[in-house]
């Protein structure tokens, strides 16, 4: 069983900073294979990220993700054409297109042709990666002095991973990234993703197994009887329903959950929070998220191995060293 962390969020409190490296230290010699900074409209993940590449050395360091709206392909080839050198050969750039309401509320772009403008990204940033002169004609770039990116590169080739849940994008990704993120992807669907993948991968001349299945998984260890933390679980994906636009419950509607979400998106749309959160089932939470003591959690990580995720990135864990450290060796034993 593969596991890696998401672990960012706020690092601005004192000590802080500290807490997470610490842990971070503890995850690398545990083996956890990759740490992933999350950003959204809060601090930037970049300068966290050079900061982990430092304090570790054998764990893969990486976005989940970065839009592609924010930053042009060629600011963000030469971050982590940086973070790949100080890491050694261990960055990893996790994309996603975020949202309208985020791009253009936040960052002030038009969002934009928001799969497009993926595909683009990632074919320039993996031209400067190379070392290849930039020669780029698309419908939103058009680049042609044929600037290189030169440094001492440890590779030619910097992974990249996409944020997608949605048919035409997990197409796309099938032909141009290295790994796909599916966030609240239902275990006992990875097969289903896989075979996705393979087929979209296999036209565009790719090999079965070229793109990688890194979903994002919840973890909410119970304590006592578990009822506050299956009422974060149930919270968490009330909220991606009703409150992330139309993918997620479309997203939702497509794997089976058709009941959960008429009745949840009813009761948001009467503003009752309590009916649009209780309206989330067991099932759906058991099938999305992994719920219980960590041993429980454990055998449900190894199910979900089995059922086809390849490396399981790990949410909502703690970050203080203390607590985390025996939990991470417990889950990955």
């Amino acid at each position: 069983m593969r596991l890696g962390l998401v672990m960012q969020g706020d690092y601005s409190t004192p000590g802080q900073l500290d807490e997470q490296v610490e842990t971070a230290k503890i995850a690398d010699d545990l083996g956890y294979e990759l740490l992933c900074g999350t950003e959204t409209w809060g601090l930037s993940t970049l300068p966290w990220l050079t900061v982990m590449a430092r304090e570790t050395s054998r764990i893969q360091i990486g976005t989940a993700i970065i839009n592609v709206f924010a930053r042009s392909p060629g600011a963000v080839a030469q971050e982590f054409a940086a973070l790949d050198v100080i890491s050694g050969g261990r960055a990893l750039l996790g994309l996603g297109s975020s949202a309208s309401g985020v791009i253009e509320h936040f960052h002030g772009v038009p969002f934009d042709r928001p799969l497009t403008r993926l595909r683009e990204y990632i074919e320039i940033f993996q031209l400067l990666i190379s070392g290849a002169p930039l020669r780029y004609e698309g419908d939103l770039f058009q680049l042609d002095r044929g600037f290189r990116l030169d440094y001492d590169r440890p590779r030619d080739h910097i992974p990249v991973y996409v944020a997608a849940i949605t048919p035409r994008s997990i197409r796309q990704t099938a032909e141009i990234a290295d790994g796909i993120f599916p966030l609240h992807w239902p275990k006992q669907l990875f097969g289903d993703l896989r075979r996705q993948l393979d087929a979209s991968g296999h036209a565009a001349g790719r090999a079965p197994g070229a793109v990688a299945i890194v979903p994002h998984v919840s973890v909410w260890l119970t304590q006592g009887n578990g009822e506050q933390e299956w009422g974060a679980a149930r919270g968490e994906l009330d909220h991606y329903m009703n409150r992330m636009g139309d993918f997620y419950w479309q997203m939702f509607e497509r794997s089976g959950y058709q009941a959960e979400v008429a009745a949840s998106r009813a009761a948001a749309a009467d503003r009752d929070r309590a009916a649009s959160v209780g309206a989330i089932s067991e099932r759906m939470v058991r099938d999305m998220a992994v719920i219980g003591s960590v041993e429980e959690v454990r055998e449900q990580l190894q199910e979900r191995s089995e059922e086809g995720a390849e490396v399981q990135l790990l949410k909502h864990l703690p970050w203080e060293p203390r607590a985390a450290a025996p939990i991470l060796e417990a889950l990955i034993r």
